[in-house]
């Protein structure tokens, strides 16, 4: 057997396993972060057109910081500030409670309020798109604003939204690479460990690209049969 297969094999002295885990922990990281991103990406989206001047900043104020942030350095700010900071505050009044944030959950939140202040503008463009008139005759047969929004707008907001949530999901899977620096063992962690172990740096830096690539190759699919699938219905233009 050639030694590049035997060094991507399942076998002894392959590291197929290692990266299969550490695909598996990428998907997952980002599958899990995904629905709180946009789910709260759309809530922020609501709170900027809220009536309360209040509501309005204080999302302004939250995209604002998060989007400028790099995105590593949030994680860090999450997994080590947030943490000392629970210390800290647990130590005065609960002393010898120990606080931990698993990495995996630090990575949740720092990459999801960062996919959320992204995906925030996402939801609010297609608001944009939503004539006046939907809300004016949902108000006129009776419907109370929970069932007009989850009827009649929201329908509409996600067939127009799914291009820019398609990107946003690709962005976040690249972003998983980031949780490596806290000792996250996703793909990226286990492609640097493969290299280091055997000196084999292209061949494994290479596996891992491929599979990134896969990755996205499918999510593409998906999303397109999405985006096909929310316009049945609706008039092509010639």
């Amino acid at each position: 057997m050639p030694e590049f297969l035997n060094l991507l094999s399942f076998g002894n002295g392959g590291w197929g396993y290692e990266l299969f885990k550490g695909a598996l922990l990428t998907l997952t990281l980002a599958l899990v972060t995904f629905p709180f991103g946009i789910g709260f990406g759309f809530l922020l989206a609501l709170a900027q057109r809220s009536r309360s001047k209040v509501t309005r900043n204080a999302s302004l104020a939250f995209t604002w910081v998060f989007k400028g942030l790099p995105e590593l350095l949030t994680l860090f700010l999450v997994f080590y500030g947030v943490q000392i900071g629970m210390r800290s505050l647990f130590a005065a009044i609960a002393p010898g409670i120990i606080i931990e944030i698993p990495a995996f959950l630090a990575g949740v939140v720092a990459l999801g309020v960062v996919n959320a202040s992204y995906a925030s503008e996402v939801w609010l463009g297609a608001f944009t798109t939503v004539p006046h008139g939907q809300y004016a005759a949902a108000a006129a047969l009776g419907l109370p604003r929970h069932l007009t929004m989850r009827l009649v707008v929201f329908p509409q907001l996600l067939r127009v939204a799914l291009p820019g949530i398609g990107n946003l999901w690709l962005v976040l899977l690249k972003d998983t690479s980031l949780v490596s620096v806290i000792s996250l063992a996703e793909l990226m962690r286990m492609t640097q460990a493969a290299a280091g172990t055997t000196k084999q740096y292209f061949l494994f830096y290479i596996t891992a690209f491929m599979i990134y690539l896969l990755i996205s190759a499918v999510s593409g699919e998906v999303f397109a049969y999405l985006e096909r699938r929310s316009a049945r219905g609706l008039e092509r233009e010639a």
